[in-house]
């Protein structure tokens, strides 16, 4: 691959973290299209529903398998920073020959009502291992499914979390 396909590749991504590495989205085909446009650009889609997670402990399980975190993962916040971090500098979680790490997290706003310290920690640790990422040429994005289409997150790593373009205005959301 040429200097210049890896950037054309890459352009998705790029797109998608100019505003914040944590995206929101509602409508499931809106999702599952930038989906296909990452997929296409060789980015690693990872996938988890957030509907599953009745406990704290369920979604850091579910992560760490996801990301092949190590076996002595914490199971916590403090842990889940560590490791991501590595994630980052790709020791693990994603292939080496992917353009990027999108990890995707749908119905959302449910684990987000019930934990929403934790939901709002797990995102911000994203936003901020993304920006570390970003340093040495890495791409690690995060898109969040809400059902609720008024669904809102405070910033996370000091940047808004926006809806994606197709959803920008709340009539978007509605179909």
């Amino acid at each position: 691959m040429t200097v210049g396909d890896r950037d054309a590749r890459r352009a998705m991504g790029e797109h998608l973290l100019g505003s914040s590495p944590v995206t929101l989205f509602h409508r499931v085909d809106v999702l599952d299209r930038t989906l296909a446009t990452l997929r296409e650009a060789g980015y690693h889609v990872l996938r988890a529903s957030a509907t599953q997670w009745r406990t704290p402990k369920d979604m850091h399980r579910e992560l760490a398998r996801l990301l092949h975190f190590p076996d002595y993962y914490g199971e916590n916040l403090d842990a889940f920073n560590d490791c991501l971090g590595d994630v980052a500098e790709r020791a693990y979680g994603f292939p080496s020959d992917a353009t990027g790490l999108v990890l995707v997290l749908t119905g959302y706003d449910t684990f987000a009502r019930e934990f929403p310290e934790l939901a709002h920690g797990l995102l911000d640790i994203f936003a901020l291992r993304s920006r570390d990422a970003l340093l040495s040429g890495e791409h690690l994005v995060c898109l969040v499914q809400s059902t609720d289409p008024r669904f809102s997150l405070p910033p996370v790593a000091a940047t808004p979390v926006p809806w994606n373009e197709a959803e920008r205005r709340d009539t978007d959301r509605d179909a």
